[in-house]
């Protein structure tokens, strides 16, 4: 059994869809605090185009994690 951890940034782009951002092995520990000073500073830097235009907003951030079973 391996366990998987990816850090997922939800935002909302001009047309008021959801996007989001995954980021495979997070940083142990990463506290929201810090993902969400890193979505505000993906904001401020108008990096990210959509399809729906740019990001406009921040939505949440969240921690999947991921249990993976191989078969035999």
């Amino acid at each position: 059994i391996t366990v998987e951890q990816t850090l997922e940034l939800v935002f909302k782009d001009a047309e008021g869809d959801q996007k989001i951002i995954t980021v495979t092995d997070p940083r142990e520990g990463i506290t929201g605090a810090e993902a969400t000073e890193a979505m505000e500073t993906l904001l401020a830097a108008n990096v990210v185009e959509t399809s729906g235009g740019d990001l406009v907003e921040i939505v949440e951030a969240r921690l999947r994690i991921t249990q993976v079973t191989v078969l035999q």
